[in-house]
């Protein structure tokens, strides 16, 4: 069933895509425009690194200040992309049952005594979709939810604000929560998960990163990651889950990934399943972000995927600071086109 945020030019692109399709085939590139906006990308006061793949050909692999598309990167909320690639990966292996499933029923044991009932009503979907309802852990937040001494506990302890399924509550807590349940599920750790279901077949490194106070993988933040191996995670989704003709993960999760659900009052921008959706240049596209700068954008009509770090160091501007990025993809976009 489509979800109400669902626009209808979304039909023909996704139907185009996961027939293994594009609108067209790859239109000769303008190669001065494409540098031009490249070069506007690396302008902004905060871009380190940019990589720019079409058709599965890097184009574009640029560092600037100082910085390589081989660095490690602290990814920060980008993280939230790869927790949803992970829950897509357990849904095919039956380590989870399917987004409708519980989450109480994966938390058995964590799920704090005095926790609101209807913590028993927030499923896998609405975690992933940013509708659990739950106070928010980020924002103002943020600082006293990582302070404690069970962010498990804790998240599942908040007030509901609204309800399981409702408006959208950007929350990194529910991305740990998922990453609880996974490592529940399936008696094995995140880093583990996520080295064996994404990085070897896709050939990237994947290091350790922070863990919760009971040992939890942070499961919305801090992941490290090379831009070159973000490149390879928006290439599998560009290409409907296929890496080198291996199925890593179902066509069908990422059309389920990129269904608009729900809709960001930080940036109106339709949100699904760990990924915005906007369109730039008139074109459809979907992206993963990261604070400060951290974004993977993957246009399936061009075939395009892009990779941008930066520094996260500055106050972030939020959406302001993302405008600017997308005018500049924008004008990628057209370059392509």
């Amino acid at each position: 069933m489509l979800s109400r945020f669902m626009h209808p030019w979304r039909l023909p692109v996704l139907a185009l895509a996961f027939a293994g399709m594009t609108p067209h085939a790859m239109a000769a590139i303008d190669r001065p425009a494409l540098e031009d906006a490249a070069q506007r990308l690396g302008d902004l006061p905060r871009t380190h690194t940019l990589l720019i793949a079409v058709d599965g050909e890097t184009l574009v692999a640029r560092g600037w200040r100082g910085h390589s598309p081989d660095d490690i990167t602290n990814i920060k909320s980008l993280s939230k992309t790869l927790i949803s690639a992970l829950v897509g990966a357990a849904i095919a292996r039956d380590v989870i049952q399917g987004v409708d499933q519980p989450i109480t029923e994966l938390l058995d044991g964590r799920v704090p005594r005095d926790a609101d009932p209807r913590v028993q009503d927030i499923e896998v979907g609405h975690l992933l979709s940013m509708q659990a309802g739950l106070e928010r852990t980020s924002g103002a937040n943020y600082g006293g939810w990582v302070a404690s001494d069970d962010w498990v506990g804790n998240a599942l302890s908040r007030p509901f604000v609204a309800d399981p399924g409702g408006r959208m509550l950007y929350s990194t807590g529910n991305s740990h929560l998922l990453s609880a349940a996974l490592t529940d599920a399936s008696g094995r750790d995140t880093l583990t998960l996520m080295r064996e279901w994404l990085g070897s077949p896709l050939g990237i490194e994947i290091p350790p990163w922070t863990r919760d106070p009971q040992g939890i993988y942070f499961g919305g933040n801090e992941m490290g990651l090379t831009p070159r191996a973000l490149l390879k995670i928006g290439e599998l989704y560009r290409q409907q889950g296929m890496h080198d003709d291996q199925r890593v993960l179902p066509a069908s999760w990422v059309e389920r990934s990129w269904q608009p659900r729900t809709r960001s009052h930080f940036n109106q921008d339709d949100y699904g399943y760990g990924w915005f959706m906007t369109d730039l240049a008139e074109t459809p596209v979907y992206y993963g972000w990261g604070y400060g700068g951290q974004l993977l954008f993957v246009v399936p009509e061009h075939d395009t995927t892009l990779v941008m770090t930066s520094d996260p160091t500055p106050p972030s501007n939020g959406s302001d600071y993302l405008n600017r990025v997308k005018a500049a993809i924008a004008d990628t976009i057209e370059a392509i086109d």
